[in-house]
């Protein structure tokens, strides 16, 4: 969110250093000048979302009035915003809130004071004052670990040649890793869970045989008369005629 100048019910401006400035002051008659020359500027090349939003808050504040969306989607056309983006652009300020809104009976309203939006930034700028001096110290424990970790490690012939060394032992233990799974199915403890999973899978087939067994003889002592249909259908599912039991 940028800073943009602010002017609150008296005509004091709110500049992008977030300074008040008294109206009839130098300061205050120069910051009037860049807005004026911002805006002739911004008519030429139309109105970034930064100067739309500072245009609809001189809305609230050159007269600390509360506006439903149509009263404002009228009055942005003579700020330069166009009434089809006054809502997304009164929507990121209330959502950055500089501008509030409430329900009042069946209507919405929007409204929004200098002054609450003055505090508002400056609480965003103590929070990233808050954030900078943090990562500024951050910065500096970490180069002073980096400064510590160099110690040590400078280039030398001995460091060159335990690195080598360390280099040959990697490719090693990796050569060794490698053959290792090569030899893994004849691994004992692999041998023994491979068997163990087999006997599982062998009990498993042998008793859904037998319930294709119990289920065909249901079939033929409830459907005498339709020995072949039920051959058929059996023949169509796989079951064929030499099904077994696994030794």
């Amino acid at each position: 969110m940028s800073v943009v100048a602010y002017v609150d019910r008296a005509g004091s401006t709110l500049t992008n250093d977030w300074q008040l400035v008294s109206p009839g002051s130098v300061a205050h008659h120069r910051s009037e000048a860049r807005r004026e020359e911002t805006r002739r500027d911004s008519k030429k090349r139309g109105l970034s979302l930064e100067e739309k939003r500072e245009q609809m808050l001189q809305i609230f504040y050159e007269s600390q009035g509360f506006y439903q969306l149509k009263d404002l989607e009228k009055l942005g056309p003579k700020k330069g915003v166009i009434s089809q983006s006054v809502k997304d652009v009164v929507q990121s300020l209330v959502d950055d809130d500089l501008v509030f809104k409430d329900k009042i009976g069946t209507s919405v309203y929007f409204w929004s004071l200098s002054s609450r939006a003055g505090n508002q930034l400056r609480q965003v700028r103590m929070k990233l004052e808050t954030e900078l001096e943090a990562a500024k110290k951050r910065q500096a424990d970490l180069q002073t670990q980096r400064e510590l970790a160099k110690k040590g490690r400078e280039d030398s012939s001995e460091r060159e040649s335990a690195l080598n060394a360390l280099n040959e032992l990697q490719k090693k233990h990796k050569a060794i890793k490698e053959e290792l799974d090569l030899y893994a199915q004849n691994d004992p403890a692999v041998y023994e869970e491979m068997s163990s999973v087999t006997e599982v899978a062998h009990k498993a087939v042998n008793r859904w045989t037998e319930n294709i067994f119990s289920l065909q003889q249901w079939c033929s002592n409830t459907f005498p008369e339709a020995k072949e249909r039920l051959e058929q259908a059996y023949a169509e599912v796989g079951i064929k005629e030499d099904l077994d039991y696994l030794d």
